[in-house]
């Protein structure tokens, strides 16, 4: 049980990490993103654990990387700004 949260954590912040170094002008500081994708992942070895039981540390290791990825995906901005109408047309 401990092995599989350190080894979510770790896919976590590697996760946010290899993020953060192709996608930095689309998300938030540096802090956020680290914190997010950790915490992602902890919650989906958490809920893949729960539904699963102990059955396979793989299957609960890629639950951890999927939550991750999604809680990570909710931080990216658009490249480009969104054009706003005006209230009178």
């Amino acid at each position: 049980m401990m092995l599989e949260t350190l080894g979510s954590a770790v896919l976590g912040l590697v996760l946010a990490w290899a993020a953060t170094r192709r996608l930095s002008h689309r998300l938030p500081a540096r802090p956020l993103v680290l914190s997010t994708g950790i915490a992602g992942a902890l919650f989906g070895d958490f809920v893949t654990h729960t539904a699963l039981g102990s059955a396979s540390i793989l299957l609960t290791l890629l639950g951890a990387a999927i939550v991750s990825a999604a809680s990570l995906s909710l931080l990216l901005r658009p490249t480009t700004p969104l054009r706003r109408r005006s209230a009178t047309a």
